[in-house]
């Protein structure tokens, strides 16, 4: 009879199964005490958020100088976009 042939099983080679540097394939876990970020980064990533969000409100209701205009609106979506940014890097 012939062997049928076998579905699912190991893919990579038995030596290079292992957790090893050899193999290129397993990366050690970043240490606990590398994950902390500083207190200025969630203290700026909240900053820039609720600065923008009060620019585009209060360009809304007219308060600023000038009346309402584009330029407050591009002033409050930046930090709006710099708060999200500086929010990828908190950890």
């Amino acid at each position: 009879m012939a062997k049928a042939k076998a579905r699912g099983g190991r893919v990579t080679p038995k030596k290079a199964a292992a957790k090893t540097t050899t193999s290129g394939r397993y990366t050690p876990p970043i240490p606990r005490s590398k994950k902390v970020s500083p207190l200025w980064v969630p203290a700026l990533m909240f900053t820039c958020l609720l600065v923008g969000v009060i620019f585009i409100v209060v360009n809304y209701l007219g308060v600023l100088p000038g009346g309402t205009q584009n330029l407050y609106l591009l002033i409050g979506l930046g930090l709006i976009t710099l708060g999200f940014l500086t929010a990828t890097q908190y950890r």
